[in-house]
Parts: structure tokens; sequence; C-alpha cells
């Protein structure tokens, strides 16, 4: 996935405009401003989808980032970005999931990450990172 950054010195690691455009209306547990900090909790979702992610790590250096995340009456696991500078106007946004049932549920639990579905899924992301990109572009990381 490639999404164009007009301006490559703004951090392009700042998760709480993300999260809202992509996830709905995400509580931000820590810290309550959606800075992406490591450590940073955050749920989204509701019923059977209801989710917590945990911001292990983060670094602005090398630009990445990993996330625990937990939806209980599905599934647990670990989200990891990498971004990498292409040139001035491009980067390349690297996104692997690693996520494990919790329930029989696993067909309709882990459906939504296997195949065409996942890539359906992470090309709905990089649509939100574009349609926010202004947004995330001059979010400062707190």
């Amino acid at each position: 996935m490639i999404v164009l950054l007009h301006q490559p010195q703004v951090s392009k690691h700042n998760a709480g405009p993300a999260f809202d455009q992509h996830s709905g209306d995400p509580t931000y547990v820590y810290p309550q401003t959606g800075g992406t900090e490591k450590g940073m909790a955050l749920t989204t979702g509701s019923g059977e989808d209801f989710t917590v992610w945990n911001l292990v790590d983060f670094d602005t250096v090398s630009y990445y980032s990993r996330y625990t995340r937990v939806t209980p009456a599905l599934r647990t696991g670990t989200v990891e970005v990498r971004c990498e500078s292409i040139d001035d106007d491009t980067t390349n946004v690297d996104v692997s999931y690693n996520l494990t049932a919790l329930t029989d549920k696993r067909e309709g639990g882990l459906k939504s990450s296997e195949g065409e579905a996942f890539a359906d899924m992470i090309d709905s992301w990089k649509q939100s990172i574009e349609q926010r990109l202004n947004i995330l572009l001059r979010a400062e990381n707190r």
C-alpha cells in the first residue's frame, strides 16, 4: 500500500485521526486526547466487535508501530505497521496482522483476516488515511 505524503518531515504516525476515521468513534483511555505514544490505549466497536487496542511499540525514527488488540468475544493478536519513505512524496506502508481466535467462532472471527477480505480491509484503511491526510499531516505526536 502506498500513501502519498506531501510533507515528509511531518510524522507519518499519529494513530488518533486514522482510528477516528476508520473505526467510527474510538474511546481513548490513555492518553484521553488520543495523542499517539507508547502505551496508548483505546477501545473501538461494540457488542462482539468491542476491541481493546494498546500501542506497545512506537518508534518515530524508524516509523514503526506495534499494537496489541483484543476482541474478547472473538480474537486477540498484534498489528504491526512499518513505514518507509520512497521519495519526498511517497511512503510505503506495510501492515501485518497476527491473530488468534478465542472461541469456536473461528470461522467468523478470523474470516475477515484472510484472502480477499483482508485485502479489502487493508484497502479501506488506505482510503480512510487518504481521506484524512491533511489532518494527519498537521498532527503532532504528543
